[in-house]
């Protein structure tokens, strides 16, 4: 089924979403009601694609991919550029998507919407930077070369916290490429799937070559995707003990894995850092999107002798947000995603402060999925908010003496993915983004995430790359010609 000539519009009054698979009939499957985090509402009802959908999703993604891998990187590249412009014309329905669907500030949406379209933009350029090489030969009648070639049709599964963003950074390498993409959205936040998938046709792109299956319960999907040996690579965002579980299936059929997973991120502030800049990148780190994403610090490490000067202006800064329903331009942090969500992160504040945590921010009294931004201080390793990832908008703190002791106590998870340090001195700086055991290091930066740069984790937190030109390397083989000459 085409959605190219569907009204491009934000989910309301319970529409009906198709699954953008090509050959698709509504109605072959049942329909799911997606709810609104804010209010709890039908806000609409997504198509529950089973395995003859996947299966179908399939078909098509193999013969989408031998047509479109025939296509020169200019072409890919004019489409994704094309691709690039729909999306920015149309960021204020695909914002406000995105508020409604997980509850994401509508003005932090906008910014979501720009930052998923550059992956597009800078993908559509890296399409024509794809090369070999010419390898010098030790006999004279010989040619070595190597070529770069698209691996095949790709499953990329996604989470709720990014709709649009994490299917950019995984689609839009991927199309450059020249491979096929289905999209497996989070059950939470179809809807923004299925509108990049309109505007990806409605530019032209073929439609069997970025397609989108939606299902309440994704796991008769995934399965029968993992087991289809003409899935070459499967791409995935979200949970470590998912991550694992695809992993060790990929197996049977020997797929290209990129796994970004699960984050327990630090935060070290040193004493000669500027305080109030400090803060601001603590809290740019930690507030965002609720502090529902995998780079969100989880762990604030602040030297002895700024603590309490630090502490105080970080609980002002948390005081001071304003907790609201997401469509109002105002709101800063909306509500969590899900009941779930909700009470993880308040079980930590709860956990923390029954084993002797102090809460440094004012309690409020909040409804639904809401929960106040927190700023807690003597925070004990033993404490739940220390072992688990919260997803949620609690900063614990931590007080120590020494670099040494900051390094080890950050590096002491099985997590990996990112870390943040803030300091004026330029030897620690180097010493310390060098220790740190992970993907990815802020230094005095909160927000280091863009699209020219790799993005991804180590240990528990991962393999492979997404952004750059590493993350487009996901996506291709390497081929070695050798080449005998007559005569």
């Amino acid at each position: 089924m085409s959605t190219q000539n569907l009204p491009l519009q934000a989910p309301a009054d319970g529409a009906f979403y198709p699954a953008a698979i090509v050959g698709f009939e509504a109605a072959d499957v049942g329909r799911y009601a997606l709810r609104s985090p804010a209010s709890g509402e039908v806000i609409a009802e997504i198509a529950d694609c089973g395995s003859e959908q996947a299966k179908l999703a399939a078909d098509n993604a193999q013969r989408g991919f031998e047509s479109w891998r025939q296509t020169t990187a200019f072409e890919r590249a004019t489409l994704l550029k094309a691709w690039h412009r729909a999306m920015l014309e149309a960021k204020d329905v695909l914002a406000l998507t995105m508020a409604r669907e997980m509850g994401k500030p509508i003005s932090e949406a906008r910014g979501e919407v720009d930052y998923a379209a550059s992956f597009l933009e800078w993908y559509a350029e890296q399409a024509k930077r794809i090369d070999g090489d010419i390898l010098p030969a030790q006999h004279r009648e010989k040619r070595l070369s190597v070529l770069r070639q698209p691996v095949g049709p790709v499953l990329a599964i996604t989470p709720w916290n990014f709709p649009a963003a994490m299917i950019t950074r995984k689609v839009a390498p991927g199309l450059a490429a020249g491979c096929s993409v289905i999209v497996k959205p989070a059950e939470q936040t179809p809807v923004t799937a299925i509108l990049l998938a309109q505007l990806w046709q409605q530019v032209g792109g073929p439609a069997e070559v970025f397609q989108v299956i939606t299902a309440e319960r994704p796991a008769e999907i995934s399965d029968l995707l993992m087991a289809d040996a003409r899935i070459r690579k499967v791409t995935f965002t979200g949970s470590t003990p998912v991550g694992k579980h695809l992993y060790a299936k990929s197996a049977a059929t020997m797929k290209r894995m990129s796994l970004e997973l699960g984050g327990h991120a630090p935060f070290l502030v040193f004493d000669d850092a500027d305080i109030d800049a400090a803060v601001a990148e603590v809290m740019a780190s930690k507030f965002r999107n609720g502090g529902q994403t995998c780079v969100c610090t989880n762990r604030v490490y602040v030297q002895r002798g700024i603590f309490e000067a630090f502490a105080e202006r970080l609980a002002a800064a948390a005081d001071a947000l304003r907790v609201g329903q997401p469509e109002d331009e105002a709101t800063q942090v909306g509500p969590l995603v899900s009941q779930a969500g909700r009470d993880k992160a308040q079980s930590h504040i709860d956990d923390a402060l029954a084993q002797g945590a102090r809460r440094l921010t004012a309690a409020r009294d909040l409804e639904g999925f809401f929960v106040a931004p927190t700023v807690l201080a003597d925070v004990t390793p033993a404490m739940q908010i220390m072992q688990e990832e919260t997803f949620g908008p609690v900063a614990p703190l931590v007080v120590f003496d020494d670099e040494a002791e900051a390094v080890a106590a950050a590096n002491d998870t099985p997590f990996g993915l990112a870390a943040y340090l803030w300091t004026r001195n330029l030897g620690r700086a180097h010493r310390v983004s060098e220790a740190l055991d992970y993907g990815i290091v802020g230094v005095n930066d909160g927000a280091p995430s863009v699209p020219q740069a790799p993005f991804g984790g180590v240990k528990d937190s991962g393999i492979g790359r997404e952004g750059g030109r590493y993350g487009i390397d996901e996506y291709l083989d390497t081929k070695f010609v050798s080449t005998r000459l007559d005569g």
